[in-house]
């Protein structure tokens, strides 16, 4: 086949997803889950291609899920997102039954709370890196994937602070660096940058830049400050470049199994304890712990709150 045939071909379809997703900056989980649900949908209905298919196709696709799958319905509507970016944005096809396919409803749900003694029980399970990675969690307000993609410039020792970069919804935001915490970090960064040094001397020391900083700063990769805070302990190769690079650490099942009924959840405890019981929690940093503006958490008026003066909060709050 000659080069002028071959370059007249048209992508593959999920190549094409994948290449819209990137142009419009969509992070990598995005495009993984996407292209997942949109190989599923065409893998449901015997490998037929989404331009013949239409409303009847996505709500089977979508009722099957809730049915036979019994996802939650957060997860059908990644479905659906899915499938809206497919017809909307890759083939193009602004169709009315789109608008028309039903959502499911998210319940609403009481957060998870824990009290000081259950988080003193569960940092006390953990030693070493883990401790200190749920510890940060705790006083900062990270998620898990934020606090993993950490990099030693992000840290600001001086003023306490920690600024996260493109975290959910891609949005950068600036959280507190609990002064507890000052030391053991200093303490473990020498452990990592000791690590780094020795990378260096193997020929290593490599880590993925963001975006297209690789190449305008082609040294930047092993630069001390675009480290990770929490590395992998095992380096690996990259492809293209050849470089011996060094991966952040990843969130290991037993770790995720905790975080996503505790670890990930205990940035909240604080307001939803004892600062939330004394009212006395700035707005700055209930910001900072909860993602978002005070206003929009909807927790139970403070009893302090109505009734000034008389009100004592528990003593394990003091």
């Amino acid at each position: 086949m000659s080069v002028e045939a071959s370059s007249n071909q048209r992508p593959r379809l999920l190549d094409e997803v994948r290449a819209a997703i990137r142009c419009r900056g969509m992070s990598r989980r995005t495009e993984k889950a996407y292209v997942g649900w949109i190989r599923r949908f065409i893998l449901f209905h015997d490998k037929r291609h989404p331009a013949d298919m239409g409303a009847d196709e996505a709500t089977q696709f979508l009722t099957s899920l809730a049915v036979d799958a019994e996802v939650a319905p957060a997860t059908q509507n990644q479905a659906l997102a899915a499938l809206l970016f497919l017809y909307r944005v890759v083939l193009r096809q602004e169709l009315p039954w789109l608008d028309d396919l039903v959502r499911a409803k998210r319940p609403r749900r009481l957060p998870v709370a824990l009290s000081r003694a259950e988080v003193r029980a569960v940092l006390a399970q953990l030693t070493g890196t883990p401790r200190l990675l749920a510890t940060l969690l705790y006083g900062s307000g990270l998620r898990l994937l934020e606090a993993l993609q950490l990099r030693i410039k992000d840290l600001d020792f001086g003023a306490h602070t920690i600024t996260v970069r493109a975290g959910k919804g891609n949005k950068d935001r600036v959280t507190v660096l609990p002064k507890a915490l000052a030391t053991p970090l200093m303490d473990h960064l020498d452990a990592v940058k000791k690590q780094h040094d020795a990378d260096l001397r193997r020929g290593a020391g490599w880590v993925e830049l963001p975006h297209s900083l690789g190449r305008k700063v082609p040294n930047g990769g092993r630069d001390w400050r675009w480290q990770w805070v929490f590395p992998a302990t095992r380096t690996y190769k990259h492809g293209p470049t050849g470089q011996r690079r060094r991966h952040h650490s990843p969130p290991a099942p037993t770790c995720a199994s905790r975080s996503r009924h505790g670890l990930s959840r205990l940035a909240r405890c604080p307001i939803r304890t004892c600062p939330e019981a004394r009212g006395t929690l700035p707005a700055v940093t209930e910001r900072a712990l909860v993602h978002r503006s005070p206003s929009s958490l909807r927790l139970p008026t403070p009893p302090s709150a109505l009734r000034p003066h008389t009100w004592r909060a528990p003593r394990h709050c003091h």
